[in-house]
């Protein structure tokens, strides 16, 4: 009878605080599977300019937030708070905030613990938004409802790995030669079409950003056609049932490009898809009109392959390879030189140097293992009064004690527009 009491107060509560409050979420409820994470995209409007977004927190109740507005969580019921590395909110047009609310696993199972205990099969996400001028806060909650995490969950790719047949961690292709196939295993929530398509970063080519790297359904509306594109490979458009694995094969081998020595990447871009299970109601939130589609989103970057073209057998041995700029040679483009190479063995970070003939070092910049590319920094020009340089590779462990070094490779900067010295 005090649970019901106390339920009926906040219901009270919350319809008395509704009016006052200015921010709206659509979605307002999800279901969530309770067995691992769970990725949701949310639309917040309008907010004001005296408001700023906070954190955001799960928890099982909700409890009066005055003298601020609206429902925040119980103290004595947080199951977590949203990681730093999950926040994927952004500001969105017409005074809009998006955000991707990303559900740990040990939330979830913190959830089921509480439901299994006598708790009602329901959690809740707050946002708070903070005051800027010294007013209320405003809190805004979405309910998350356990559900088995099957068919009426939201679309959402949980995790993605990209493999090599056979698995390699590290892929030569010399230019007469096939690159071995490619596939994806993705593990997700919900079931729906995942519609997309293979691209290909070229030697040279300005790389992609994380924002590049993000589903288009994890994006703000407005923002969608703003990632950076690349040359396409292949399409694919398959219906995903909810299964929760599927292996994705990649584009023909035979259609990636080896005609330039360098470092390539493989990127897989996904495409926003129809889902109702996780659609955002613009005009709900007072942010547009429509649906904004949000099938087959996730809580992080999609992660890329990397393939090299021009190493031989010797390369392929070493501890260090180099890739590009070829030896000895000259760099005419007006973009700094982009600087790529193999690492072959386990390290800790590695160090690239850039000097000129008498040995003066104009670059020397720490890199962690796996970089394995890196664009000089723009001034390196002014500071070569030399045109002739060279460059190398260093690798260390995590004590700072050397592992390998590569041998030192020349480099020529020549002004843009000029004809290759002889």
């Amino acid at each position: 009878m005090k649970r019901m009491l106390i339920a009926i107060a906040i219901c009270m509560t919350a319809a008395g605080v509704t009016q006052a409050q200015n921010v709206k979420v659509n979605p307002t409820g999800v279901n969530v599977n309770p067995n691992t994470g769970t990725t949701v995209f949310l639309t917040f409007g309008q907010v004001p300019g005296s408001l700023r977004p906070a954190e955001a927190t799960w928890c099982g109740d909700l409890v009066p937030a005055a003298p601020d507005l609206g429902l925040k969580c119980d103290p004595a019921t947080i199951f977590g708070s949203l990681p730093a590395r999950f926040n994927l909110s952004r500001s969105s047009g017409n005074l809009g905030f998006t955000d991707v609310m990303s559900i740990p696993p040990s939330v979830a199972r913190r959830a089921y613990q509480a439901a299994a205990d006598g708790a009602e099969s329901r959690f809740f996400y707050v946002r708070r938004f903070a005051s800027l001028g010294g007013g209320p806060d405003e809190y805004v909650n979405v309910t998350c409802r356990l559900a088995s995490g099957g068919a009426r969950t939201p679309f959402a790719l949980t995790d993605a790995q990209l493999l090599f047949e056979p698995d390699l961690p590290i892929v030569f292709v010399r230019p007469q030669t096939r690159a071995p196939k490619i596939k994806a295993n993705i593990q997700y929530n919900g079931t729906g079409r995942l519609k997309g398509r293979w691209e290909v970063v070229a030697p040279g080519e300005e790389l992609p950003s994380d924002f590049d790297l993000l589903p288009e359904g994890s994006l703000p509306f407005e923002q969608r056609g703003a990632q950076r594109r690349y040359t396409q490979l292949s399409r694919f458009n398959v219906f995903l049932p909810p299964v929760g694995r599927y292996t994705l094969e990649g584009p023909d081998p035979a259609r990636l490009p080896r005609n330039i020595e360098g470092a390539y990447l493989i990127l897989l871009r996904i495409e926003a898809s129809d889902d109702k299970e996780g659609d955002s109601d613009l005009s709900a939130v007072g942010v547009g009109s429509g649906i904004a589609h949000s099938g087959g989103l996730s809580g992080f970057a999609l992660p890329f392959l990397r393939y090299f073209v021009g190493a031989s057998e010797s390369q392929a041995a070493a501890p260090l390879a180099l890739i590009s700029p070829a030896d000895d040679a000259m760099i005419i483009s007006p973009q700094s030189p982009l600087f790529t190479w193999v690492e072959n063995q386990p390290g800790s970070f590695v160090r690239l140097e850039v000097a000129d003939r008498n040995e003066k070092t104009l670059l020397n910049s720490l890199l962690p293992v796996g970089t394995m590319s890196y664009r000089a920094p723009s001034w390196l020009r002014e500071k070569a009064v030399d045109v002739d340089l060279r460059w190398r590779i260093t690798l260390f462990d995590q004590t700072g004690r050397q592992i390998a070094a590569a041998p030192w490779r020349g480099l020529r900067l020549g002004s843009p527009g000029a004809a290759p010295r002889q």
